[in-house]
Protein backbone atom coordinates (compact mmCIF):
# COMPACT_ATOMS: atom_id res chain seq x y z
CA UNK A 1 0.00 0.00 0.00
CA UNK A 2 2.92 2.34 0.65
CA UNK A 3 3.98 1.96 -2.99
CA UNK A 4 0.60 3.28 -4.14
CA UNK A 5 0.78 6.10 -1.61
CA UNK A 6 4.28 7.08 -2.79
CA UNK A 7 3.04 7.17 -6.37
CA UNK A 8 0.16 9.41 -5.28
CA UNK A 9 2.56 11.89 -3.67
CA UNK A 10 4.89 11.76 -6.69
CA UNK A 11 2.05 12.41 -9.14
CA UNK A 12 0.76 15.25 -6.98
CA UNK A 13 4.18 16.93 -6.81
CA UNK A 14 4.74 16.40 -10.54
CA UNK A 15 1.34 17.93 -11.25
CA UNK A 16 2.15 20.95 -9.05
CA UNK A 17 5.42 21.50 -10.92
CA UNK A 18 4.28 20.86 -14.48
CA UNK A 19 0.92 22.67 -14.61
CA UNK A 20 2.22 26.23 -14.11
CA UNK A 21 4.90 25.63 -16.75
CA UNK A 22 2.26 24.48 -19.21
CA UNK A 23 0.05 27.51 -18.71
CA UNK A 24 2.46 30.35 -19.37
CA UNK A 25 2.30 32.46 -22.49
CA UNK A 26 1.22 31.14 -25.88
CA UNK A 27 -1.87 33.35 -25.88
CA UNK A 28 -4.36 32.50 -28.61
CA UNK A 29 -6.95 35.18 -27.79
CA UNK A 30 -7.16 38.29 -25.68
CA UNK A 31 -8.24 38.10 -22.06
CA UNK A 32 -11.52 39.82 -21.29
CA UNK A 33 -11.14 39.57 -17.51
CA UNK A 34 -12.06 42.72 -15.64
CA UNK A 35 -9.00 44.42 -14.19
CA UNK A 36 -9.37 44.76 -10.43
CA UNK A 37 -7.52 46.21 -7.48
CA UNK A 38 -4.33 44.15 -7.21
CA UNK A 39 -3.62 44.97 -3.56
CA UNK A 40 -7.19 44.14 -2.54
CA UNK A 41 -7.04 40.91 -4.55
CA UNK A 42 -3.80 40.00 -2.76
CA UNK A 43 -5.45 40.41 0.65
CA UNK A 44 -8.32 38.17 -0.44
CA UNK A 45 -5.88 35.54 -1.68
CA UNK A 46 -4.02 35.47 1.62
CA UNK A 47 -7.35 35.20 3.43
CA UNK A 48 -8.31 32.39 1.05
CA UNK A 49 -5.15 30.42 1.87
CA UNK A 50 -5.80 30.65 5.62
CA UNK A 51 -9.54 30.02 5.42
CA UNK A 52 -9.29 27.06 3.03
CA UNK A 53 -6.39 25.55 4.95
CA UNK A 54 -8.32 25.68 8.23
CA UNK A 55 -11.59 24.48 6.70
CA UNK A 56 -9.93 21.57 4.90
CA UNK A 57 -7.90 20.60 7.95
CA UNK A 58 -10.93 20.57 10.24
CA UNK A 59 -13.03 18.70 7.68
CA UNK A 60 -10.54 15.89 7.06
CA UNK A 61 -9.75 15.53 10.79
CA UNK A 62 -13.33 15.35 12.11
CA UNK A 63 -13.97 11.71 11.06
CA UNK A 64 -10.55 10.80 12.45
CA UNK A 65 -11.66 11.87 15.92
CA UNK A 66 -13.79 8.72 16.21
CA UNK A 67 -10.99 7.24 18.34
CA UNK A 68 -11.65 9.89 20.97
CA UNK A 69 -15.34 10.62 20.37
CA UNK A 70 -17.27 7.37 19.84
CA UNK A 71 -20.21 9.25 18.29
CA UNK A 72 -18.01 9.94 15.22
CA UNK A 73 -16.75 6.38 14.78
CA UNK A 74 -17.72 4.39 11.66
CA UNK A 75 -19.84 2.06 13.81
CA UNK A 76 -22.24 4.86 14.77
CA UNK A 77 -25.25 6.06 12.78
CA UNK A 78 -23.95 9.64 12.81
CA UNK A 79 -21.03 8.50 10.65
CA UNK A 80 -23.47 7.26 7.98
CA UNK A 81 -25.26 10.61 7.95
CA UNK A 82 -22.10 12.69 7.75
CA UNK A 83 -20.61 10.46 5.08
CA UNK A 84 -23.80 10.66 2.98
CA UNK A 85 -23.75 14.47 3.18
CA UNK A 86 -20.06 14.58 2.21
CA UNK A 87 -20.66 12.16 -0.66
CA UNK A 88 -23.43 14.45 -1.91
CA UNK A 89 -20.98 17.36 -1.86
CA UNK A 90 -18.38 15.36 -3.82
CA UNK A 91 -21.00 14.17 -6.32
CA UNK A 92 -22.24 17.72 -6.93
CA UNK A 93 -18.65 18.91 -7.22
CA UNK A 94 -18.09 16.48 -10.08
CA UNK A 95 -21.41 16.96 -11.90
CA UNK A 96 -22.19 20.64 -11.30
CA UNK A 97 -18.81 22.31 -10.85
CA UNK A 98 -15.87 20.42 -12.35
CA UNK A 99 -17.42 18.75 -15.41
CA UNK A 100 -19.25 21.90 -16.68
CA UNK A 101 -16.04 23.90 -16.15
CA UNK A 102 -14.11 21.33 -18.18
CA UNK A 103 -16.71 21.44 -20.95
CA UNK A 104 -16.68 25.23 -21.03
CA UNK A 105 -12.88 25.31 -21.10
CA UNK A 106 -12.49 22.74 -23.87
CA UNK A 107 -15.12 24.46 -26.04
CA UNK A 108 -13.65 27.93 -25.53
CA UNK A 109 -13.56 30.16 -28.63
CA UNK A 110 -9.87 30.66 -27.83
CA UNK A 111 -9.25 27.07 -28.99
CA UNK A 112 -9.27 25.83 -32.56
CA UNK A 113 -12.68 24.45 -33.45
CA UNK A 114 -10.96 21.48 -35.08
CA UNK A 115 -10.94 19.24 -33.11
CA UNK A 116 -12.10 20.87 -29.84
CA UNK A 117 -15.39 22.17 -31.17
CA UNK A 118 -16.36 19.00 -33.03
CA UNK A 119 -16.32 16.41 -30.25
CA UNK A 120 -17.49 16.41 -26.59
CA UNK A 121 -14.02 15.86 -25.16
CA UNK A 122 -14.99 16.76 -21.58
CA UNK A 123 -17.61 14.02 -21.30
CA UNK A 124 -15.39 11.53 -23.13
CA UNK A 125 -12.39 12.18 -20.87
CA UNK A 126 -14.60 11.95 -17.77
CA UNK A 127 -15.96 8.60 -18.98
CA UNK A 128 -12.47 7.24 -19.68
CA UNK A 129 -11.33 8.52 -16.28
CA UNK A 130 -14.21 6.74 -14.53
CA UNK A 131 -13.44 3.49 -16.37
CA UNK A 132 -9.75 3.89 -15.55
CA UNK A 133 -10.60 4.42 -11.89
CA UNK A 134 -12.61 1.20 -11.88
CA UNK A 135 -9.70 -0.72 -13.41
CA UNK A 136 -7.14 0.80 -11.05
CA UNK A 137 -9.28 -0.06 -8.02
CA UNK A 138 -9.82 -3.60 -9.28
CA UNK A 139 -6.18 -4.37 -10.02
CA UNK A 140 -4.87 -2.57 -6.95
CA UNK A 141 -7.26 -4.50 -4.70
CA UNK A 142 -6.26 -7.82 -6.31
CA UNK A 143 -2.55 -6.98 -6.06
CA UNK A 144 -2.64 -5.97 -2.40
CA UNK A 145 -4.97 -8.85 -1.50
CA UNK A 146 -2.55 -11.37 -3.01
CA UNK A 147 0.41 -9.63 -1.38
CA UNK A 148 -1.32 -9.60 2.01
CA UNK A 149 -2.31 -13.25 1.60
CA UNK A 150 1.27 -14.28 0.78
CA UNK A 151 2.66 -12.39 3.75
CA UNK A 152 0.06 -13.86 6.09
CA UNK A 153 0.77 -17.38 4.85
CA UNK A 154 4.50 -16.98 5.33
CA UNK A 155 4.08 -15.49 8.79
CA UNK A 156 1.68 -18.18 9.95
CA UNK A 157 3.64 -21.21 8.71
CA UNK A 158 5.29 -21.79 12.08
CA UNK A 159 2.65 -20.24 14.30
CA UNK A 160 -0.71 -21.78 13.51
CA UNK A 161 0.23 -25.40 13.72
CA UNK A 162 2.43 -28.24 12.54
CA UNK A 163 1.57 -29.86 9.25
CA UNK A 164 2.00 -33.62 9.15
CA UNK A 165 0.54 -36.67 7.46
CA UNK A 166 -1.99 -38.74 9.31
CA UNK A 167 -2.79 -42.45 9.08
CA UNK A 168 -4.95 -41.83 6.01
CA UNK A 169 -1.94 -40.23 4.27
CA UNK A 170 -3.72 -36.85 4.16
CA UNK A 171 -2.36 -33.56 5.48
CA UNK A 172 -3.54 -32.51 8.93
CA UNK A 173 -2.99 -29.29 10.84
CA UNK A 174 -2.65 -29.39 14.60
CA UNK A 175 -3.70 -25.96 15.78
CA UNK A 176 -2.13 -24.34 18.80
CA UNK A 177 -5.18 -22.27 19.58
CA UNK A 178 -4.62 -19.62 16.92
CA UNK A 179 -7.78 -19.26 14.80
CA UNK A 180 -7.59 -18.17 11.16
CA UNK A 181 -9.60 -15.05 10.46
CA UNK A 182 -11.90 -14.81 7.49
CA UNK A 183 -10.40 -13.06 4.47
CA UNK A 184 -13.51 -10.92 3.99
CA UNK A 185 -12.63 -8.25 6.60
CA UNK A 186 -9.08 -8.13 5.25
CA UNK A 187 -10.29 -7.63 1.69
CA UNK A 188 -12.67 -4.92 2.85
CA UNK A 189 -9.83 -3.15 4.62
CA UNK A 190 -7.68 -3.26 1.49
CA UNK A 191 -10.60 -1.95 -0.56
CA UNK A 192 -11.12 0.96 1.85
CA UNK A 193 -7.43 1.83 1.58
CA UNK A 194 -7.46 1.77 -2.22
CA UNK A 195 -10.60 3.93 -2.23
CA UNK A 196 -8.92 6.49 0.04
CA UNK A 197 -5.86 6.64 -2.24
CA UNK A 198 -7.81 7.05 -5.47
CA UNK A 199 -10.28 9.55 -4.00
CA UNK A 200 -7.42 11.69 -2.73
CA UNK A 201 -5.82 11.62 -6.19
CA UNK A 202 -9.03 12.93 -7.77
CA UNK A 203 -9.37 15.63 -5.13
CA UNK A 204 -5.74 16.71 -5.47
CA UNK A 205 -6.04 17.18 -9.24
CA UNK A 206 -8.99 19.55 -9.24
CA UNK A 207 -7.88 21.31 -6.04
CA UNK A 208 -4.59 22.31 -7.66
CA UNK A 209 -6.39 23.62 -10.75
CA UNK A 210 -8.87 25.64 -8.71
CA UNK A 211 -6.08 26.97 -6.49
CA UNK A 212 -3.92 28.12 -9.40
CA UNK A 213 -6.89 29.79 -11.11
CA UNK A 214 -7.82 31.62 -7.91
CA UNK A 215 -4.24 32.65 -7.18
CA UNK A 216 -3.71 33.98 -10.71
CA UNK A 217 -6.88 36.08 -10.67
CA UNK A 218 -6.46 39.82 -10.14
CA UNK A 219 -10.16 40.61 -9.80
CA UNK A 220 -11.36 41.02 -6.17
CA UNK A 221 -15.03 40.66 -7.16
CA UNK A 222 -14.22 37.22 -8.56
CA UNK A 223 -12.11 36.10 -5.60
CA UNK A 224 -14.39 37.23 -2.74
CA UNK A 225 -17.37 34.86 -3.33
CA UNK A 226 -14.96 32.00 -4.04
CA UNK A 227 -13.52 32.26 -0.53
CA UNK A 228 -16.59 30.92 1.23
CA UNK A 229 -17.66 28.56 -1.55
CA UNK A 230 -14.25 26.87 -1.62
CA UNK A 231 -14.02 26.78 2.19
CA UNK A 232 -17.40 25.01 2.33
CA UNK A 233 -16.29 22.71 -0.47
CA UNK A 234 -13.00 21.79 1.21
CA UNK A 235 -14.62 21.25 4.60
CA UNK A 236 -17.16 18.66 3.44
CA UNK A 237 -14.93 17.14 0.80
CA UNK A 238 -12.40 16.68 3.59
CA UNK A 239 -15.04 14.94 5.69
CA UNK A 240 -15.68 12.49 2.87
CA UNK A 241 -11.98 11.77 2.46
CA UNK A 242 -11.48 11.61 6.22
CA UNK A 243 -14.24 9.01 6.45
CA UNK A 244 -12.46 6.85 3.85
CA UNK A 245 -9.13 7.26 5.67
CA UNK A 246 -10.83 6.24 8.93
CA UNK A 247 -12.28 3.09 7.36
CA UNK A 248 -8.86 2.29 5.88
CA UNK A 249 -7.35 2.11 9.39
CA UNK A 250 -4.00 3.51 8.28
CA UNK A 251 -1.10 3.93 10.66
CA UNK A 252 -0.75 7.30 12.38
CA UNK A 253 2.03 8.55 10.10
CA UNK A 254 0.11 7.60 6.96
CA UNK A 255 -3.02 9.33 8.31
CA UNK A 256 -1.02 12.48 9.03
CA UNK A 257 0.57 12.49 5.56
CA UNK A 258 -2.76 12.01 3.77
CA UNK A 259 -4.53 14.63 5.86
CA UNK A 260 -1.70 17.14 5.37
CA UNK A 261 -1.56 16.48 1.61
CA UNK A 262 -5.28 17.17 1.27
CA UNK A 263 -5.20 20.28 3.47
CA UNK A 264 -2.21 21.86 1.70
CA UNK A 265 -3.05 21.10 -1.92
CA UNK A 266 -5.40 23.99 -2.68
CA UNK A 267 -3.47 26.59 -0.60
CA UNK A 268 -0.27 25.54 -2.39
CA UNK A 269 -2.12 25.87 -5.71
CA UNK A 270 -3.18 29.39 -4.72
CA UNK A 271 0.43 30.22 -3.86
CA UNK A 272 1.61 28.96 -7.25
CA UNK A 273 -1.09 31.00 -8.96
CA UNK A 274 0.03 34.11 -7.06
CA UNK A 275 3.65 33.49 -8.08
CA UNK A 276 2.85 33.24 -11.78
CA UNK A 277 -0.03 35.75 -11.87
CA UNK A 278 1.99 38.32 -13.83
CA UNK A 279 2.77 35.91 -16.68
CA UNK A 280 -0.15 33.50 -16.42
CA UNK A 281 -2.61 33.71 -19.31
CA UNK A 282 -5.78 31.81 -18.53
CA UNK A 283 -6.93 32.14 -22.17
CA UNK A 284 -3.83 30.62 -23.77
CA UNK A 285 -4.55 27.46 -25.73
CA UNK A 286 -2.11 25.43 -23.62
CA UNK A 287 -3.64 26.61 -20.34
CA UNK A 288 -7.17 25.88 -21.54
CA UNK A 289 -6.34 22.40 -22.79
CA UNK A 290 -4.38 21.39 -19.68
CA UNK A 291 -7.04 22.79 -17.34
CA UNK A 292 -9.92 21.27 -19.30
CA UNK A 293 -8.38 17.81 -19.60
CA UNK A 294 -7.42 17.57 -15.93
CA UNK A 295 -10.77 18.94 -14.79
CA UNK A 296 -12.62 16.39 -16.94
CA UNK A 297 -10.45 13.55 -15.62
CA UNK A 298 -11.00 14.74 -12.06
CA UNK A 299 -14.76 14.93 -12.61
CA UNK A 300 -14.83 11.32 -13.79
CA UNK A 301 -12.90 10.18 -10.71
CA UNK A 302 -15.08 12.15 -8.28
CA UNK A 303 -18.38 11.03 -9.81
CA UNK A 304 -17.29 7.39 -9.85
CA UNK A 305 -15.97 7.51 -6.29
CA UNK A 306 -19.07 9.25 -4.91
CA UNK A 307 -21.54 6.83 -6.51
CA UNK A 308 -19.66 3.53 -6.43
CA UNK A 309 -17.37 3.72 -3.41
CA UNK A 310 -19.06 6.14 -1.00
CA UNK A 311 -22.81 5.85 -1.57
CA UNK A 312 -23.52 2.41 -3.03
CA UNK A 313 -21.87 0.33 -0.25
CA UNK A 314 -23.62 2.26 2.53
CA UNK A 315 -27.05 2.54 0.91
CA UNK A 316 -27.09 -1.16 -0.04
CA UNK A 317 -25.95 -2.50 3.32
CA UNK A 318 -28.45 -4.34 5.52
CA UNK A 319 -27.78 -2.05 8.46
CA UNK A 320 -29.19 0.96 6.62
CA UNK A 321 -31.94 -0.91 4.79
CA UNK A 322 -33.26 -2.42 8.03
CA UNK A 323 -33.30 0.92 9.84
CA UNK A 324 -35.96 3.25 8.40
CA UNK A 325 -34.84 6.20 10.50
CA UNK A 326 -31.22 5.83 9.42
CA UNK A 327 -32.30 5.33 5.81
CA UNK A 328 -34.36 8.53 5.87
CA UNK A 329 -31.55 10.45 7.53
CA UNK A 330 -28.97 9.26 4.99
CA UNK A 331 -31.23 10.17 2.06
CA UNK A 332 -31.94 13.62 3.44
CA UNK A 333 -28.24 14.18 4.15
CA UNK A 334 -27.32 13.12 0.61
CA UNK A 335 -29.87 15.49 -0.94
CA UNK A 336 -28.79 18.34 1.34
CA UNK A 337 -25.11 17.85 0.53
CA UNK A 338 -25.70 17.68 -3.21
CA UNK A 339 -28.20 20.56 -3.08
CA UNK A 340 -26.00 22.91 -1.05
CA UNK A 341 -22.97 22.29 -3.23
CA UNK A 342 -25.05 22.74 -6.37
CA UNK A 343 -26.42 26.01 -5.03
CA UNK A 344 -22.89 27.34 -4.70
CA UNK A 345 -22.58 27.16 -8.49
CA UNK A 346 -24.52 30.45 -8.55
CA UNK A 347 -21.51 32.23 -7.06
CA UNK A 348 -18.59 29.95 -7.93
Amino acid sequence: MMALHQKLIFLSLLFLIVLPECTLGDSSCESDTEVGNASKALKYKILAIVLILVAGGIGVCLPLLGKFYPALSPEKNAFFIIKAFAAGVILATGFVHVLPDASQTLTSPCLNQNPWGKFPFAGFIAMVSAIGTLMIECYATIFFSNSNKSQSTAANDGENGDIEKGPDNNLHVHSHGHVHESMDPSQQLIHHRVVAEVLELGIVIHSVIIGISLGASQNPTTIWPLLFALAFHQFFEGMGLGGCITQGKFKSLAVAVRSLLFSLTMPVGIGIGMAVSNVYDENSSTALIVEGVFNAASAGILIYMALVDLLAPDFKCSRLQNNRTLQLGANVALLLGAGCMSLLAIWA
